[in-house]
């Protein structure tokens, strides 16, 4: 009652930001090292102009995935401090996603703790994007999935983050014949070690305009025709779409509930990689001719990407994440538990391979493509 009654007065004061800063800090209790800024406090109608409440970093915003999810931050009214490695002009697409001063930019390395902090150090929410799909000289897998997000969780848990959502794989596993989801699996396992508190988003593979996936096999009409181990039959698929992924992150960022969770992002259909594969060739009206290729080829084939000093049209580790069944997950929680209703690959496929038809199909309506078959196993 007391508290109430001290929230009327202020209400009925009029008051500096400083004053309002002061009140709000005393009224809602967090860690004594931080101090809320009034820069922070909800304030406004809700939308680009308003102010969310949220501080978030998001680590892994120049890649796929991160520029949707800085959108949405934005859209919202967030702060979003936006760390990276990369050239300046490879960030100019991520500043107008938010209002202006909102998007912070802030150099960081991967292996200096210190950088870490800084960027964690203001935050109230860090998401955790940062992903590769292939092996370098300088930063192989167990660096990228493993120390890089140990070090953000710890960095997290020292500043006093109220909530950490890192990004996993559905895949992941320890005994995975993948190193890639190998590591996802112990980078899962460390991260939750050191903030026990964590969110961890699994998704399957993700489908959109920028993807490594349709865009992956839609490419393969360069070679001759699309070659897949035991020709796709074994294997099943259920990718789930960009947008949906990123609006559950921002739902799980909103929902108290979530911490501590480990949630399954899946797409609504599961499909043989033959139909999958298929079905993206009809839609980007391609001949499709797909050969069986034994595993030990395909491996020599992609060793010899491996070699190019630029980014590889696939690699060995690829081959074994393309033929592996995305698992059912029936006892973590999905989209549908954040309110997320998925969207079916049939109806966003023609964003992605429109443009991989000839000029003569371009406009070519999707009603003459037949839906690809789903399975339910």
């Amino acid at each position: 009652m007391a508290a109430i009654a001290h929230l009327r007065v202020v209400r009925a004061l009029p008051m500096s930001r400083s004053a309002i800063t002061a009140v709000a800090t005393s009224t809602f209790h967090g860690p004594p090292y931080r101090q809320l800024h009034h820069a922070v406090i909800p304030h406004g109608k809700g939308g680009r102009s308003s102010v969310s409440g949220v501080v978030a970093t998001v680590f892994g915003a120049t890649g796929f995935l991160g520029r949707y999810v800085v959108n949405r931050l934005g859209r919202m009214g967030s702060q979003v401090i936006l760390p990276y490695r990369c050239d300046s002009y490879d960030i100019m697409h991520l500043r107008p996603m938010g209002d202006l001063g909102q998007i912070i930019f802030l150099e960081w390395d991967a292996r200096d703790k210190d950088s870490i902090r800084r960027a964690v150090q203001h935050s109230s929410v860090v998401i955790n994007l940062v992903g590769r799909d292939w092996e370098t000289t300088n930063f192989d897998f167990e660096d990228v999935f493993v120390k890089i997000p140990q070090a953000i969780a710890q960095a997290c848990k020292e500043a006093g983050v109220e909530k950490l959502i890192h990004v996993s794989h559905l895949n992941a596993d320890i005994k995975s014949s993948s190193r890639y989801l190998r590591n996802k699996a112990v980078g899962e396992k460390e991260v939750r070690d050191a903030f026990p508190e964590a969110t961890i988003i699994r998704p399957s593979d993700i489908f959109g305009r920028e993807d490594r996936f349709l865009n992956h096999f839609a490419n393969t009409r360069w070679f001759g025709g699309v070659p897949l181990i035991s020709l796709g039959m074994k294997t099943v698929k259920q990718p789930v779409y960009v947008v949906d992924v990123c609006k559950g992150i921002i739902n799980a960022v909103k929902d108290p509930d979530a911490k501590g969770k480990t949630f399954a992002f899946v797409g609504p259909h599961r499909y043989l990689l033959f139909d999958l594969v298929q079905y993206i060739f009809a839609v980007a009206y391609r001949p499709f001719f797909a050969y069986p290729i034994p595993r030990f080829a395909y491996r020599w084939m992609a060793r010899l990407f491996e070699m190019s000093p630029f980014e590889p049209w696939t690699t060995r580790d690829k081959v074994e994440r393309i033929h592996i069944t995305d698992k059912i997950l029936p006892h973590l929680p999905g989209l549908e538990d954040l309110d997320i209703q998925t969207t079916p690959l049939e109806l966003k496929a023609i964003e992605v391979l429109r443009r991989h038809r000839v000029y003569r199909w371009l406009s070519s309506e999707m009603e003459t493509v037949e839906p690809a078959k789903t399975v339910n196993f």
